[in-house]
């Protein structure tokens, strides 16, 4: 797969009717993860991730922000690159991350890719997903 970027929307517990919505929307395909299929109790139900890929090409993510971040309307939206193509990603983060601030370092999820988030010099949120091989 080649490297995407998408935007990448937060809401404070309503992701699933929001997708579901754009779903509506554009049409498409929409995968939803929930906080409880990765082991968290707490939250179990909300949308820990989403995807919607419609058939015009468009990709949209969202996820509910987890109870430990503060939700602030306006403030809601990241640009995500996502991919498998490790030493691109890794130099875009190295780039994107420099001179601004690291909120979460790029490395190994408990899903089983690296995924970092970094707000640039420039106060623009960035999500890097690196998707790992399937074994």
């Amino acid at each position: 797969m080649a490297s995407r970027l998408n935007p990448y929307l937060s809401f404070a517990g309503n992701a699933r009717q929001a997708m579901e919505y754009y779903k509506d929307v554009f049409g498409g395909e929409l995968t939803l993860n929930t906080f409880g299929e990765f082991g968290q109790q707490e939250d179990a139900d909300k949308i820990m991730h989403s995807q919607l890929e419609a058939p015009n090409g468009f990709n949209l993510m969202g996820s509910d922000l987890p109870p430990e971040m503060e939700y602030n309307p306006g403030d809601t939206m990241s640009i995500c690159l996502s991919g498998e193509d490790s030493a691109e990603l890794h130099g875009y983060w190295d780039k994107l991350s420099a001179g601004g601030n690291v909120t979460m370092p790029l490395e190994k999820q408990m899903w089983g890719d690296e995924f970092g988030m970094c707000v640039d010099q420039f106060g623009v949120p960035w999500m890097v997903n690196i998707t790992q091989p399937q074994s």
